[in-house]
């Protein structure tokens, strides 16, 4: 939906004075901190096969003034390293577990065989070694990587335990694009958290962070609390990863200047889109180029959503605090009085050929559901991870809830499928799949803006709202070994919102 300057000025101003453009901070000071940028990781080539080593471990951060906070991460005590993979290349990763518990690393995006995808099913123990391998084979795009413990999913993740992947290949490689990590080209893993007076993550503190999912008043940018970045250059690609674990962004500047989208959840689209806001939703991603040639300061912050957007809550879930209804700052930008001049973005970006649906041989459909009623009120909290009492088997797909023991859907190799997707409840909810990608079809009947046009792999799905995808499942046979398909709303995902199916 279009947001008029009229109507943007209006949530500017309204948003200025509420709060700022800041969420409440505990403990804030009216510093700002350096964007951290995560090591990029490339891996050691050796004898063809490029080899990465990963562990997982606990740490602490200085999020807030004077304050440790416990965390984990991968290689460090917050977040992980960016990978970086080329399509075509073997990939072989040593992870190992040193939290001191059970944990799972899942390549969220990436295309591959169900043994390595890092589910629920692989688990590495507290002190164990697990080690996938497989070809990346896929377009270039900006993916990731986090928890996926079953139950654990929504904690660990909240804790630090995920990271950014970016594919290159032989094509994106020649396109004359912002390509230099750290400096025109910076990853923005956004999340949001809350903590105690202690310094420590709150998490799951009321029923209400299990309905809505786990909302933070605190917004972290790479791990960096009011992060300021300093562009050197006139345009700088930002690549977008909602990493919270339930709050949706309504990305903008604050000066209602344009961006060129360029790329969405799994590779670049066919020609950049320009915008002045952009909506994602939990692990959605996307890849925008902005102008800062006129060395103005500006920043980057999410809007309220519209209340005619069809991802707004409905009915009781509207009163939901803060149901994404609070203007935020999610990062300052100064660029610095020279600013070195990169060329223009090219008119044309990959070559997408769209999937007609007469090529689907089967259509499968799934209705998500969830709890409205006294059942939410058996959640407790322990330890800082969240538990549930009976309310577990009220978030549901189909009316079934997640069992490791049971497989909802079997594909078969080589078949083009439509999924379509209803969400009976009154909040959005973010379908993933894994295995691969997929193209929208529609939402209502109504075929999908440019912004979607490209290849996904997670799909907001509105109240009341049926969505048809397109998918080709054409690799990785496996009758034993499933995929998951769940809503990234990870409290959601934690307590039943999942499902398992096998492609054979």
């Amino acid at each position: 939906m279009k947001l008029s300057r009229r109507r943007f000025m209006q949530t500017v101003a309204a948003g200025a004075a509420v709060s700022g453009w800041q969420l409440p901070i505990f403990g804030q000071s009216s510093q700002l901190n350096t964007l951290k940028i995560p090591e990029l990781y490339y891996g050691d080539m050796r004898s063809g096969v490029n080899h990465y080593a990963l562990t997982a471990q606990s740490g602490t951060v200085d999020f807030l003034p004077g304050l440790r906070t416990p965390t984990i991460g991968i290689n460090g005590d917050y977040l992980g390293p960016t990978l970086r993979l080329m399509n075509g290349d073997d990939v072989a990763i040593a992870v190992r577990n040193q939290l001191g518990e059970e944990t799972t690393l899942h390549w969220h995006g990436l295309h591959v065989p169900a043994k390595v995808d890092g589910g629920p099913a692989q688990i590495i123990a507290a002190g164990a070694e697990w080690n996938p391998q497989f070809r990346v084979s896929q377009k270039a795009g900006s993916f990731w990587y986090h928890s996926h413990m079953l139950h654990q999913t929504g904690a660990q993740v909240y804790r630090g335990l995920s990271g950014m992947i970016i594919i290159d290949d032989e094509d994106s490689s020649k396109l004359e694009l912002p390509a230099e990590y750290g400096v025109d080209d910076i990853p923005l893993i956004v999340q949001d958290r809350r903590f105690n007076a202690d310094g420590s993550f709150r998490y799951i503190g009321m029923h209400m962070d299990v309905m809505t999912g786990m909302y933070g008043d605190t917004i972290l940018v790479n791990g960096t609390g009011a992060a300021l970045f300093t562009p050197t250059t006139q345009r700088v690609r930002f690549r977008l990863l909602t990493a919270a674990n339930a709050r949706s962004f309504n990305f903008a500047f604050d000066d209602n200047r344009e961006f060129q989208l360029i790329a969405s959840d799994s590779g670049l689209l066919s020609a950049p889109v320009t915008l002045h806001h952009l909506e994602l939703a939990p692990a959605e991603r996307a890849e925008i180029v902005v102008n800062f040639s006129d060395g103005a300061p500006v920043k980057l912050v999410s809007l309220p959503l519209d209340a005619n957007s069809p991802f707004t809550p409905q009915g009781m879930m509207r009163n939901m605090l803060p149901m994404n209804s609070t203007p935020i700052q999610i990062l300052a930008i100064a660029p610095q009085s020279q600013l070195e001049s990169r060329v223009e973005i090219p008119d044309q970006l990959a070559e997408i050929q769209r999937i007609s649906a007469s090529e689907a041989q089967h259509v499968r459909r799934f209705t998500l559901s969830m709890p409205m009623g006294m059942g939410m009120m058996n959640m407790r909290a322990s330890g800082g991870r969240g538990q549930m009492g009976n309310m577990g088997n009220e978030f549901q797909i189909n009316g079934k809830t997640m069992d490791m023991a049971t497989i909802n859907e079997r594909v078969n190799m080589g078949d083009t499928e439509i999924w379509e997707i209803t969400n009976d409840s009154m909040m959005m909810h973010p379908f993933h799949i894994h295995q691969g990608q997929f193209q929208i079809l529609d939402r209502n009947g109504v075929p999908p803006p440019a912004a979607e046009m490209g290849f996904k792999d997670t799909l907001r799905v509105g109240p009341g709202e049926t969505a048809r995808i397109i998918m080709r499942f054409e690799h990785f046979a496996d009758p034993e070994t499933a995929y998951m398909y769940h809503c990234h709303i990870l409290e959601h995902e934690d307590n039943g919102m999942m499902g398992q199916f096998t492609v054979s």
